[in-house]
This record gives C-alpha cells, sequence and structure tokens, in this order.
C-alpha cells in the first residue's frame, strides 16, 4: 500500500540476489536439449532437470537467509501519526 504523496521503493538491492538468477538460466533450452551423457540409463535432459530442482532450491533458500536481517531504510521525509495512517482519513 503506497502512502498518499510519497514516492520510492520498498525494494532492496544485495549483490546476493543475482543467485536468484541461477535457476533461471537453469532452464535455458540449449544447455540440456540432448540424451547424453547418460546417467543410471537416464538420458542428460532428464537429470539435468532433477538437478536443477536443489540447485534452484539451494540458490533461495541462501539468498533468503543472507539478505532477511538487512535493515529496511525508512522513507525520506517526515513521520506519519497513527491518524494519518488511518485508511478512512484518505478518502
Amino acid at each position: 500500500m503506497a502512502l498518499p504523496g510519497k514516492r520510492g521503493s520498498t525494494l532492496r538491492w544485495s549483490p546476493w540476489n543475482l543467485l536468484l538468477a541461477v535457476p533461471l538460466l537453469w532452464l535455458i533450452t540449449p544447455l540440456f536439449n540432448r540424451t547424453g551423457p547418460e546417467l543410471f540409463g537416464m538420458p542428460f535432459y532428464y537429470w539435468f532437470q532433477f538437478v536443477g530442482i536443489p540447485v534452484g532450491v539451494l540458490c533461495t533458500t541462501l539468498v533468503f537467509f543472507k539478505t532477511a536481517d538487512e535493515p529496511t531504510k525508512p522513507a525520506p521525509g517526515v513521520g506519519l501519526d497513527v491518524d494519518d495512517l488511518d485508511e478512512g482519513t484518505s478518502r
């Protein structure tokens, strides 16, 4: 919910967020669109996708824990009173 008269983003940037690109890059089809090498009789196409699941979970979990404790910066300006934050006053 955006406050009236306030601009800015609530998004936070961290270099750890770049790890979230790994699961997306994992889905580039030419990387895994082949049958060899096989693993336990399973074509490369399938086992590469199965390996991608824990890689994606690991990247997402790592980014979550590395960025969870970063403090958010309050928006610049005067702090609002409880009455200013009431939904009924902005109508």
